[in-house]
Parts: structure tokens; C-alpha cells; sequence
């Protein structure tokens, strides 16, 4: 009977423990979370609060003033086009080149496999800045300074060897008996990567077309490299120039910077489960 009453109690004790530590570990992680946020708050704050600087904002905007929105509508919606255009294109361009490559490396026997997929790591090493100065002094000879293709190229080199990497990882852990069984119907090997191995690498498409177009909205360096004029000016850019002109208008600049980042949390929120599946599909074969 003593034996019979202990063991509750122990498993009740147990069990109350974990449940505190459990609750220590969540307050942790709101507080952590609360962190990498406010900053975001901050912005949109900011952006809510009649025109002045920053250290005249109030912690919680209690009469909204949406004057900022309005400016930056009407003086960065070109900007804001341009950068989803040259996104757009650059996932497209991506993409076009990053699923073949992936599908070549992953499936087909090419000698000196190994030295272009170090080759493409060491690519990502490079940093930017000498990447865009030996694209201007190629770019200045080609003509695609100030264009929009220009950046789209610039943009998708700097996205292609990722999206190789990422998709090649999940067509690895495809089964290669899928692919037999479509050449063993008379498949070739264009009609088998298109009608079979692109379907089922849909995850890591999306993954790596997200990355990339996240790369692309994002960039600022080669937009700041490559435009010389005020043509073609993606938002980052436009967002620098802003911050000039409007230096005592900070609500106008969060504003756009609230604009310019809807479309990645727009995408990130939308392709949470797709990114899950295509980062971690290549793990497990």
C-alpha cells in the first residue's frame, strides 16, 4: 500500500518540475523573440507618428498619422516596381539554369563532379564588392549599366550557386527508380527531368526561388554598383537616397521600409512549410 501511494507522488513531483521548467524555457524564448522584434515595432512605430525624427517618437502610436504611407507611395512605387521586377527575373533566370545543373550533378556521372561543386562553394565565399566592380568594368563595355537586365544577371549569379546547392541536396535523396522506370517507358532524359523530377523537386524549387528572390529584393550593392543614373533604381537604393533628402522626415522612410519588406513576409509566411520540406528533404534519403 505505501509503495502503491509513492509513486504518484513522485511522478506528481516529476511532473510539476518539468512543467516549471518547461514554462522557464518558453518566458526565455518570448523574451529572446521580443528582442529580434522590437526593432521591427520600431519601424512600424515610427512610421505611424507625425513627421519629425526618431527621437521625438512615442512608444505607442495612439493617433496614427498615415502621411508617411502617403509620401512614399508617391515618390517610391517606381522603386518599389523595379525591385520586384528584377526579383521576379532573377528567380526566373535562377531557377532556368540552377534546376538543370542540379539535375546534371545529382544524376548523371560527370567526371570532375566534385571540383564544381567546390567550385561553386568557393564562389560563395567571394565577396561582393569585387564581384560588382568586375561586373561594372564588364557591364560598362556591354552596355547593361543602368538597365534592368543588368541587375536581373547580377542578381541571379549571386542566387545561382545556392539554388544549385539546395535543389541537387533533395534530388539526391530522390529514388533513382523513378527516374529508370521513366526511361524505361522511352522517356528521355529532358521529358523524364520535366515531367517527373521537377514535380517532385517542387519543395526545393520554391526554397531555392525564395531565397534567391529574397537576394534580389534585398540587394543593395550591386544596385548601388551597377546605376549610375536615376533610370533604374530598386527600393534599396531609393531607401538610401531617401534617408538624404528626408532626413528630418523619418516617418516617410519607415514607411517605405514597412512597404519595401510586406512582399518577403508576404512569401516567407506562404512557403513556411514548402522551405521546411526542401531544406531538410535532401538530409534523409
Amino acid at each position: 500500500m505505501t509503495t502503491v501511494l509513492k509513486a504518484p507522488t513522485l511522478r506528481l513531483g516529476r511532473s510539476k518540475a518539468t512543467g516549471r521548467k518547461n514554462w522557464g524555457y518558453t518566458a526565455l524564448a518570448i523574451f529572446f523573440l521580443a528582442i529580434m522584434l522590437f526593432p521591427v515595432y520600431w519601424m512600424i512605430n515610427a512610421s505611424l507618428q507625425p513627421n519629425g525624427t526618431t527621437l521625438e517618437t512615442s512608444w505607442l502610436p495612439l493617433k496614427p498619422d498615415f502621411t508617411g504611407y502617403a509620401t512614399a507611395i508617391s515618390e517610391q512605387a517606381r522603386n518599389l516596381g523595379t525591385s520586384l521586377i528584377i526579383s521576379l527575373g532573377s528567380v526566373a533566370l535562377s531557377l532556368a539554369i540552377a534546376a538543370p545543373a542540379a539535375y546534371a550533378l545529382a544524376y548523371f556521372k560527370v567526371r570532375g563532379a566534385g571540383i564544381v561543386l567546390f567550385a561553386i562553394l568557393i564562389s560563395q565565399m567571394i565577396p561582393g564588392i569585387v564581384v560588382a566592380n568586375a561586373l561594372y568594368t564588364a557591364y560598362n563595355d556591354l552596355g547593361l549599366l543602368n538597365s534592368i537586365p543588368g541587375l536581373i544577371l547580377a542578381d541571379s549569379a549571386h542566387g545561382i550557386p545556392f539554388a544549385i546547392l539546395i535543389i541537387r541536396a533533395f534530388m539526391n535523396g530522390m529514388p533513382a527508380s523513378v527516374i529508370e522506370a521513366a526511361r524505361v517507358d522511352g522517356a528521355g532524359h529532358v521529358r523524364a527531368f520535366w515531367s517527373i523530377v521537377i514535380p517532385l523537386s517542387r519543395n526545393s524549387l520554391i526554397t531555392a526561388g525564395l531565397f534567391t528572390f529574397l537576394f534580389a529584393w534585398s540587394d543593395f550593392l550591386f544596385a548601388l554598383t551597377l546605376t549610375t543614373t536615376e533610370a533604374v533604381r530598386p527600393v534599396t537604393l531609393g531607401i538610401f537616397q531617401y534617408i538624404g533628402a528626408y532626413v528630418n522626415d523619418w516617418s516617410s522612410v519607415m514607411a517605405t521600409a514597412v512597404l519595401a519588406s510586406i512582399p518577403a513576409i508576404v512569401l516567407l509566411v506562404a512557403a513556411q512549410k514548402y522551405i521546411a520540406a526542401g531544406t531538410t528533404g535532401g538530409a534523409v534519403k
